[in-house]
């Protein structure tokens, strides 16, 4: 289950609340050192919300493995550092799936779908200043960056909020409220263990 939509809409709760493993796709960010980070246009500040921020290709692997076998090393990554700190492994403990969320989702939709891995991608939307008030207030409190870098960044994406979110059901996400998405993972999780119960002799 990808799960995907804009930073602050409520991805990481909505996975929780699944009830499902959850596969953290910003752990995959590149490390603050990395030459090929994206720039935002007209500033110094690295773009992190443009997908080449990301590295694609190792949660991809992470999710084909997850898939195959049931567990994964996946990297942990610290944002407020902009570096990764380590690894763990995560384990499915039998789950039949995993949801695998974050802004980014949307990008590998195609490539879950042709390894045929993909149960459903959802692209969960709260509107722009929802999201806006939700991602600041998580931001500082984490203090994920400075609080000039937060205001430019969380300006900068209420605007781009919608174009977001179209670009991100262009790439194959269905979009949906909190409720929706709840409801989807629910079914799809029911469906899954339904699929792999054992049959009554």
């Amino acid at each position: 289950m990808l799960l995907c939509g804009p930073s602050g809409s409520g991805k990481s709760l909505a996975a929780a609340r699944s009830g499902l493993p959850v596969l953290r796709l910003d752990d995959f960010y590149k490390e603050g050192d990395d030459p090929t980070l994206p720039l935002v246009e007209g500033s110094s500040d690295i773009d992190w919300d443009h997908p080449l921020s990301w590295d694609a290709d190792v949660a991809v692997e992470a999710i084909a493995r997850l898939c195959a076998t049931g567990s994964a090393t996946v990297p942990v990554y610290d944002i407020a550092r902009s570096a990764r700190t380590g690894e763990t492994t995560l384990h499915l403990g039998g789950s039949p799936l995993f949801v695998a969320e974050g802004v980014f989702a949307a990008e590998i939709v195609r490539r879950c779908r042709e390894l045929g891995v993909l149960a459903d991608a959802l692209c969960l939307t709260r509107g722009p200043l929802t999201t806006f008030r939700r991602r600041f207030l998580r931001d500082v409190r984490e203090g994920r960056k400075s609080v000039p870098f937060l205001l430019r960044r969380g300006w900068r994406l209420m605007r781009a909020e919608r174009s977001i979110v179209a670009h991100q059901v262009a790439l194959g996400a269905h979009p949906c409220d909190l409720d929706e998405a709840l409801d989807r993972l629910a079914a799809a999780a029911d469906g899954g263990r339904a699929r792999t119960a054992p049959t009554a002799a």
